[in-house]
């Protein structure tokens, strides 16, 4: 069986060929290493709008908290037992109450799949698309949960700062913007998750201060 890090192994395999700056990056940073996930998706989206816009510690307080309201059960229909009121009464903004809400309500309602077996059959972009019709997930909260908790390996998420100033300093261009980086990217199908994770390391490696959804800033 073919694991998401054999599949990125071989895509990082495949660059280090076509591109000496992705060769010189794997050389000083090393591999890809994405994390096991150990929550579901749905938790993991929870998650996600948790930490939306918030320092690392904050996030973390604020999500066991919101854990403990929900027994250690993150499921849609835990969560829609509560009222906004309540949910804000752990931490959670105004906006992100509703969020998690309105994504516990489409996912119960089956607007919106979570499961692994529906999120098979359907590509990328549908994913992506199917998130974003809640309140409070937009493009780049998809993106990294396809590309990061999915572990699918042909993501660019161009609204990411980091990815972006990444791409700059370790190609020695001015910080492309999303639209440059979707036609930079191009040539690096099918393995922008790649490129995105080195992306990363660039900016970390090059004094950016961009934090990166795989070390705190999701």
């Amino acid at each position: 069986m073919t694991t998401r890090q054999d599949l990125y192994d071989r895509g990082t395999d495949e660059l280090v060929a076509r591109d000496p700056v992705i060769a010189h990056l794997v050389e000083v940073t090393g591999p890809v290493r994405l994390p096991t996930p150990t929550e579901s998706n749905f938790a993991a989206l929870v998650r996600a709008i948790t930490y939306q816009q918030l320092a690392g510690s904050a996030a973390r307080a604020i999500y066991g908290r919101l854990v403990a309201l929900l027994s250690d059960a993150v499921e849609p229909e835990s969560i829609l037992r509560f009222s906004p009121e309540e949910l804000r009464a752990v931490g959670l903004s105004g906006a992100k109450a509703a969020s998690v809400l309105d994504l516990s309500a489409k996912v119960h309602d089956g607007t919106v799949v979570v499961d692994d077996e529906a999120l098979a059959d359907l590509t990328d972009e549908q994913i992506v698309a199917g998130l974003t019709v809640v309140r409070g997930i937009g493009e780049w909260t998809a993106d990294i949960f396809t590309m990061i908790h999915l572990g699918r390996i042909d993501v660019l998420p161009i609204g990411d700062l980091g990815v972006r100033k990444g791409y700059g300093s370790a190609w020695q261009v001015p910080t492309p913007t999303p639209k440059e980086l979707l036609e930079l990217g191009e040539r690096f199908r099918p393995y922008r998750s790649v490129l995105a994770w080195y992306c990363w390391r660039a900016d970390e490696l090059y004094g950016g201060t961009a934090p990166s959804p795989v070390t705190g800033g999701v």
